[in-house]
């Protein structure tokens, strides 16, 4: 069997989740379904599975794709591996997406879920997590979010007004493993929610649980090689309760597949990042500046590890990064690269309201 699955621009992940487990396979979604699956493929996509699979990018067969000439091309490997390389990583430079072909994985259930921590913990939970992932296999994927909540009637109740630190895991082993595996975690203290379990890839939504509604916030991120406690403690003081506004502070646990570059090599860069910090500010009704002043401070505080950032998760007021941003989205063999296929393929720059690689 192929094994792969072909989304329309403006198809949402849950379509595919929805399409796909019902004969047993998975794609490499993200945390939130509810996201388009070609904006996310092409920005790399990091996705519940991704230490074992690596990037969505990494596993597109096919794109069909207007150009700044107004063709219409169905772009492969074999017909412009130019333009296959630049679209995967490459984003929105070099036309308009209307559809993608990509892999589906044969994974029908995943032991996954969160365990929350309460304040008191979240330094231990720091620590031990880092600890932590310094041992675990590539089939294991995992982070690690802050972020306090409202008091009202919308939060679970455990949750109500508290500032917490949720581990969310995802595990594409057996379900006894995960329990092994996830023993040093539960042992750091008391957890206010526990909810990991085999569950059936259809439900991997529950594991981040991620908000459905629409809602204003600015995003960014710094990609590091590697990662102490202290300076997570740094962040999380920035971040965490004293911030001026609501802010979401989340480690990811990066390696494995995603390290290495698939057989077809593509233009997601960094790959030698071991964890990805990342920075959402809620900014309904707030001073984005306010906003940007933290994430400013973050990516000082962790620039003796940074080796760039994750274009996935740069968002927001609809800025347009400035050329140093965008180079730090990519390796310089890779950014030069692309300016000269931008060059190329779009000299009157036409696809310009993105973050530009020209």
């Amino acid at each position: 069997a192929a094994r792969t699955a072909w989304a329309e621009a403006g198809v949402r992940w849950e379509a595919v989740v929805a399409r796909a487990t019902a004969h047993g396979l998975a794609p490499l979604n993200g945390s939130a379904p509810h996201v388009g699956v070609v904006a996310y493929t092409l920005g790399g996509g990091l996705g519940l599975m991704a230490r074992r699979y690596g990037y969505a990018a990494d596993h597109v067969r096919a794109l069909d794709v207007v150009t700044a000439d107004a063709k219409l091309r169905h772009v492969t490997a074999e017909s412009d591996p130019d333009l296959f390389w630049a679209l995967r990583g490459g984003r929105d430079n070099f036309g308009i997406v209307t559809s993608v072909e990509f892999d589906l994985v044969p994974v029908a259930r995943v032991y996954g879920g969160s365990l929350v921590f309460d304040t008191d913990l979240i330094e231990d939970v720091l620590a031990g997590y880092l600890a932590w992932t310094a041992s675990v296999p590539e089939e294991l994927t995992s982070s690690v979010a802050l972020i306090g909540l409202p008091d009202i009637e919308q939060v679970p109740a455990p949750l109500r007004g508290r500032h917490t630190a949720s581990i969310r895991i995802v595990y594409t082993g057996e379900a006894a493993d995960g329990e092994r595996l996830v023993a040093p975690l539960r042992a750091i203290g008391p957890r206010l929610v526990d909810t990991l379990a085999e569950l059936p890839y259809a439900d991997s939504h529950t594991i981040h649980n991620d908000p459905a509604m629409p809602h204003a916030y600015l995003g960014d991120n710094v990609l590091v090689r590697d990662l102490d406690a202290a300076a997570l403690r740094e962040v999380y003081a920035v971040t965490g309760p004293d911030a001026p506004m609501m802010v979401m502070q989340e480690v990811r646990h990066l390696g494995g597949a995603l390290s290495r570059q698939p057989v077809v090599p593509n233009a997601v860069g960094r790959r030698d990042a071991k964890y990805i910090v990342r920075v959402v500010a809620m900014i309904d009704g707030e001073d984005v500046g306010v906003a940007r002043a933290i994430q400013a401070r973050v990516r000082d505080i962790l620039e003796p590890w940074a080796v760039g950032r994750n274009l996935n998760f740069v968002y927001g007021d609809g800025v347009c990064p400035t050329s140093d941003q965008v180079d730090s989205l990519y390796d310089a063999d890779a950014r030069a690269r692309l300016a000269r296929l931008k060059a190329e393929l779009d000299p009157a720059d036409v696809f310009r309201g993105n973050h530009n690689v020209r």
